[in-house]
């Protein structure tokens, strides 16, 4: 049976990529970050060109790297926190794998990025406010497009990472055609 893809949503500091690489070993699927791949391609970190292009511009780079890496067969993405902002971005994660939401609170995400320097939309003083407002805006999206959700818990990367397998493993495929009651009979 070929492994579908699975696609990892959620708000930065939800694990996206820890959970992504274990994850993906896991399953016998190839790895790839979307914001990673950004910075490879561009030569530059995140940062740099959220202040060149704005996030207009980084948000275009992100979208063109997902049709991308999406259309591979057996992958694993790990998206960018904002990638769902994207109707277009959201239309083709929904039809080109499983999308699981590795959802996190604003205090886990306080905790677990407290000393993050590289994210650009948290180099503020203001850090709770504006995830607060991310959330807000966001979690709805993640939600509605998840076929799997995932709360951020105070549990190991392994562990993590075996529940996630476990529920995979009883997830219909969504891609194939369901079976009726009548070919039951």
């Amino acid at each position: 049976m070929e492994m579908r893809n699975v696609f990892l949503v959620g708000p930065m500091g939800s694990g996206k990529t820890t959970i992504g690489q274990r994850l993906a070993r896991q399953l016998g699927l190839e790895f790839h970050d979307t914001d990673q791949v950004i910075e490879d391609r561009t030569g530059v970190d995140i940062g740099l060109i959220f202040e060149i292009e704005g996030e207009e511009g980084f948000r275009e780079r992100e979208s063109r790297v997902l049709d991308e890496l999406t259309a591979l067969k057996g992958v694993l993405i790990a998206t960018g926190g904002g990638a769902v902002l994207s109707q277009s971005n959201r239309d083709i994660l929904r039809q080109r794998g499983t999308v699981i939401y590795l959802k996190a609170s604003v205090e886990q995400q306080l905790s677990r990025l407290r000393y993050d320097k590289t994210r650009p939309l948290i180099q503020q003083d203001n850090r709770e406010a504006i995830l607060e407002e991310l959330a807000r805006t966001r979690d709805p999206l993640y939600a509605e497009l998840a076929d799997l959700t995932f709360p951020a818990r105070n549990r190991s990367v392994d562990n993590s990472v075996e529940r996630i397998v476990s529920a995979l493993q009883q997830l219909p495929d969504k891609h194939s055609e369901q079976m009726t009651d009548d070919e039951h009979a």
